[in-house]
């Protein structure tokens, strides 16, 4: 089991385990916004994993893609790893839609807004169901 970076549990609410990755919440009520974090250590790149864990690294992504897309009503998701901040392997899976706060552009570009503790124990539970 790899440890989370600190970052992750500063930013992020835990959700549950897969077989391969952590699911974490990112705290930004703006967009819903699920991290995947491999639990192995000292990976910084999909290249690092072998190719069992690739193949279900990529499985892992799809099934939460769709609970994501069932559970918020979208269609469009955002797909992003990127780790310049946080180097620990991370998948940043981002529901979008056209009225959102930063359509078309990156969800990067402003500020977020931390969930309220009802928001976000709401969003928590709903998603919790899932894992």
């Amino acid at each position: 089991m790899n440890k989370l970076n600190k970052n992750f549990l500063i930013s992020s609410h835990y959700i549950g385990d897969l077989k391969l990755c952590t699911v974490r919440l990112m705290d930004n009520e703006k967009f819903p916004w699920i991290i995947l974090i491999p639990k192995r250590k000292e990976v910084t790149d999909i290249t690092d994993l072998n190719s069992k864990d690739q193949t279900l690294l990529m499985k892992e992504i799809v099934h939460v893609s769709k609970i994501m897309k069932k559970v918020f009503k979208t269609t469009k998701l955002n797909l992003e790893k990127i780790g310049n901040i946080v180097p620990q392997l991370h998948i940043h899976i981002i529901a979008r839609y056209q009225n959102d706060y930063t359509w078309p552009l990156s969800v990067w570009v402003k500020k977020g807004k931390i969930y309220s503790k009802d928001k976000l124990n709401h969003v928590l539970n709903k998603l919790r169901r899932f894992f």
